[in-house]
């Protein structure tokens, strides 16, 4: 009896470590590339296309964010540098068609956030007094779906 409440304690922390595993990771590449931009970037906005959603849904990681779903890989990386002008940098995600968005970020200092509709259904997180360094950025959705075109926009003014 004693091997058996073993085994079964091994098999359900194999299973809570595959979840992990299959979350949101800053560590990994990412999907659709990186930039890299100074403080003052010109032209602003900076905006890269890309698609929306995944397999992953959210309410299973920790911590968790909010409902949605993701890929496990960052979807884009900002590597920012300076004193943004304005005092302020803002990440946002804009469906190209009737899609609810959901927007990731991890930020330079490991803390993660997390947005579902900013302006209608698409995302956006302002950063007032942005940090240098890297930013890991994860496209979602609110419902299960994938390969859904949007554009990625990052500013340092009112979005």
């Amino acid at each position: 009896m004693r091997r058996l409440l073993t085994l079964f304690v091994l098999l359900i922390g194999l299973v809570g470590a595959g979840q992990s595993m299959a979350c949101p990771n800053w560590n990994n590449p990412t999907v659709f590339g990186q930039t890299y931009l100074n403080a003052g970037f010109l032209p602003d906005p900076y905006v890269r296309n890309l698609t929306a959603g995944g397999r992953i849904n959210l309410a299973g990681c920790r911590p968790y964010l909010g409902p949605g779903w993701v890929v496990s890989r960052p979807d884009f990386r900002l590597q920012y540098q300076g004193v943004s002008p304005t005092g302020r940098l803002t990440i946002a995600l804009e469906a190209r068609s009737n899609v609810d968005t959901i927007l990731v970020v991890n930020t330079p200092d490991g803390a993660w956030h997390y947005n579902d509709d900013y302006r209608g259904l698409n995302s956006a997180i302002v950063f007032f007094n942005p940090m240098s360094g890297q930013y890991d950025i994860w496209a979602g959705s609110y419902y299960r779906s994938s390969n859904n075109p949007a554009r990625l926009i990052i500013t340092e003014y009112n979005y």
